[in-house]
């Protein structure tokens, strides 16, 4: 078998872990370049990363692959939940947490939940207010998850205390991921704040499953269905850890993708005149000056293609695998034990998938130019059997909260403020401070 190239500037004891973290955007971008199976250094950490549409699926719909040493240091905050579980466990899991995220719940979720706070998030602004948006997007997708994960007659002090420590975890959680496993011990600032986080929202949850579990009310609410769900094989229920393992792998995965998704639709709106006049012309279009709902987001089709064009642009940096057993891939052996990875970023900025992969195009996701695109080359929310649950969930969300905002207000950019992605959890902004301008009602 052919032997595979280590990609280019690698430095001794770190590897390609500094290049990665101060220039993902251009680093994973180049590894094509240097073959279908490239092989990086995380530290001194060997990792195998496949660059096509068709290994990428190989990769993450094989049963020859668990999930990798990422997922290891991220067990002490998820447990044992979706994100860090392996073999049929996770299966097992899987299928009990799905019914979670079915059509008719998100449905619920909307209605009782998402529409409501976009709403009320629209009414709280005036004309000619400058806005934090990361940081209003951020509060807002984390009320939206503690409220849909708990009713609010159980989840005040919780939805609290989600507030206070998700932002802290998202911040160091890539940095955290990505080191040597001795610097996560040394006693410094950011593992400590990390810890103390990850400690207090896991003594927080166990009380609001608990007291949920005992009343056996469905409130129509996420947590709800998972104490409802049941192993269609033993017909068990999940252990009130299992719960919370899930509850807290859903609070901190799927917060920080929709939030910073949001954050970014409207900065890509805002510095694009005819991206934000379509978007404008459909949201009168479709909702004149009411909010959206649920029913709503099928026809915002326009607004979608934006989510998609968002969503390949800034999606999370990579997804580790760890080989089960010796397996070749792409013409090369990967070794038992082995850590091979996909970049979504590497894949969505890929020329030969995604012309022009440095701009900003909604209209390559229209309808037969999309169909057009190979299998795994778009891959915002993994794929195969860990396709993340919540992808629909996330959707809608972002569609409701966006169309409902342009319904009263044009955002745009401060003038001479400097917008750039950072490596986090996932491609997150500076900042991104927005002018909230009064639009005159559609006629």
């Amino acid at each position: 078998m052919p032997s595979v190239t280590t990609v280019p500037g690698r430095w001794p004891l770190i590897g390609h872990s500094v290049t990665l973290l101060r220039s993902p955007v251009e680093f994973l971008s180049s590894l094509p370049a240097s073959g279908d199976v490239v092989r990086i250094f995380l530290g001194p950490l060997p990792v195998y990363l496949v660059t096509t549409p068709e290994l990428a699926l190989r990769l993450l719909t094989s049963d020859k692959f668990d999930k990798g040493i990422v997922f290891d240091k991220m067990r002490p905050l998820f447990g044992n939940g979706l994100a860090t579980s392996n073999g049929a466990f996770n299966q097992r899991q899987r299928r009990m947490v799905l019914p979670a995220f079915s059509r008719a719940r998100v449905s619920t979720y909307a209605e009782n939940v998402i529409t409501t706070l976009a709403t009320g998030l629209r009414d709280s602004w005036h004309d000619g207010q400058r806005l934090e948006f990361d940081l209003l997007m951020q509060d807002f997708v984390l009320t939206v998850a503690g409220r849909t994960l708990f009713s609010a007659e159980l989840g005040q002090e919780v939805l609290a205390e989600i507030k206070r420590s998700i932002p802290i975890m998202l911040r160091h959680v890539l940095v955290r991921a990505f080191s040597p496993g001795f610097v996560e011990r040394l006693p410094l600032k950011a593992n400590r704040e990390f810890d103390e986080a990850a400690a207090r929202l896991r003594e927080a949850i166990p009380a609001v499953v608990v007291g949920a579990r005992e009343e056996g009310t469905d409130h129509g609410d996420l947590l709800s269905a998972l104490l409802a769900a049941r192993d269609e094989d033993t017909g068990e229920a999940m252990t009130d850890e299992q719960i919370h393992d899930e509850v807290v792998t859903i609070l901190t995965t799927g917060a920080e993708t929709t939030a910073v998704a949001l954050a970014w639709f409207f900065h890509e709106v805002g510095t694009r005149p005819e991206v934000r006049r379509r978007f404008h012309a459909e949201v009168d279009a479709v909702l004149g000056d009411r909010p959206a709902t649920f029913v709503d987001v099928p026809k915002l089709e326009y607004t979608g293609r934006i989510i998609n064009e968002v969503l390949r642009r800034t999606p999370p940096i990579i997804l580790m695998r760890r080989a089960r057993e010796d397996v070749e891939i792409g013409g090369v052996l990967v070794r038992k034990g082995s850590e091979i990875a996909v970049s979504q970023h590497t894949l969505h900025r890929d020329p030969r998938w995604f012309p022009d992969p440095g701009g900003f195009d909604p209209d390559r996701w229209e309808p037969s130019r999309a169909a057009a695109l190979p299998k795994g080359a778009f891959i915002p929310f993994g794929a195969g059997s860990r396709f993340c649950p919540g992808h629909f969930l996330a959707h809608t969300e972002i569609a409701i909260a966006a169309a409902t905002i342009a319904t009263r207000w044009d955002l745009v950019p401060v003038a001479g403020q400097r917008v750039y992605a950072q490596v986090k959890a996932t491609m997150q902004p500076n900042q991104l401070p927005l002018v909230a301008t009064r639009r005159k009602p559609p006629a």
